[in-house]
């Protein structure tokens, strides 16, 4: 009976530990989170066409989604009526895309940045 009662002695402390990292690991990640801010002159307007929130981003790096479900990664170089120009294409070395405008199902782009 004595063996017991000093096994779980020993095994308090790592247990007070244990407990005491689960309390403070949500507030840690709070203070890494407040350090995320939004990018500027980057947004969807979804009340706009297609075309019109490309070319609001012109410059940045977007991620296309295809109807065949095929995805690009790269920078908006022009926007047309009909077609998108992607430059410096994600994987594809010196590598360009030409994209139909009406054959793009998603595009995503980074909102937010980690500030330093």
């Amino acid at each position: 009976m004595f063996k017991r009662s000093t096994q779980l002695g020993a095994l308090a402390p790592v247990l007070m530990v244990f407990l005491l990292v689960t309390l403070l690991m949500p507030l840690t990640t709070a203070g890494a989170a407040s350090n995320v801010v939004p990018v500027e002159g980057v947004g969807y307007n979804v009340d706009a066409s297609m075309a019109d929130n490309l070319k609001a981003l012109l410059g940045k790096q977007v991620y296309v989604t295809l109807e065949s479900g095929n995805t690009f990664t790269g920078f908006v170089k022009v926007v047309g009526n009909h077609l998108l120009h992607l430059e410096k294409l994600a994987g594809k070395d010196y590598f360009d895309a030409l994209i139909r405008i009406d054959s793009i199902n998603a595009i995503d782009t980074r909102f937010r940045e980690v500030k330093r």
